[in-house]
């Protein structure tokens, strides 16, 4: 047993690491969640519902995006008419954990993990704004490739981010890069 334990070392510390950050972070999240009541929106969520809104006012659409009155979510309004709603999920923190984990399961260095994390989670950030903007006007432009659009393409885009982010940390800082 002693000699797949020693064989099987760096697996065992990769996948112990990245499930015990994975778990830690979730938790943090969820209890973050749970300062709000059941009809309030998170910050994370109306934070990205905001910034999507002021993108797209400069580039000068017409856009409203509000908190519901009586439900958890923001109501997107473009050109005057009801697009769809910004929810919890929409906030891509749940992604930025999965990244997070994955990072610091395959670190080395504190600095270069500290400083990759930061880089990666304020890019996950801007890209899931960007996302959340351009899918809006295509969703108006296009309704009847909502489902093909929020359901496939875009996470598609952001895990097919967080993928070549994961591609170039294992192979430029994590501590299996040569």
């Amino acid at each position: 047993m002693k000699k797949y334990l020693v064989q099987f070392k760096p697996f065992l510390i990769f996948v112990s690491v990245f499930f015990l950050t994975y778990i830690v972070l979730t938790l943090l999240y969820k209890f973050y969640l749970n300062t709000y009541e059941a009809e309030e929106l998170d910050g994370a969520t109306m934070m990205a519902g905001q910034n999507a809104e002021q993108l797209l006012k400069l580039f000068n659409y017409d856009i409203i995006i509000q908190k519901s009155s009586q439900n958890p979510w923001q109501e997107i309004i473009l050109n005057g008419k009801f697009i769809a709603r910004i929810t919890e999920g929409c906030n891509a923190v749940s992604v930025m954990i999965l990244f997070v984990s994955f990072v610091a399961a395959f670190s080395r260095s504190l600095k270069k993990t500290v400083l990759f994390i930061l880089f990666g989670l304020v890019s996950l950030y801007i890209l899931n704004v960007l996302r959340i903007a351009i899918l809006i006007v295509l969703v108006y432009n296009f309704p009847h490739y909502t489902r093909f659009l929020h359901g496939t393409f875009f996470p598609l885009v952001i895990y097919g981010y967080v993928f070549i982010l994961w591609v170039f940390w294992i192979n430029r800082f994590s501590k299996y890069a040569k």
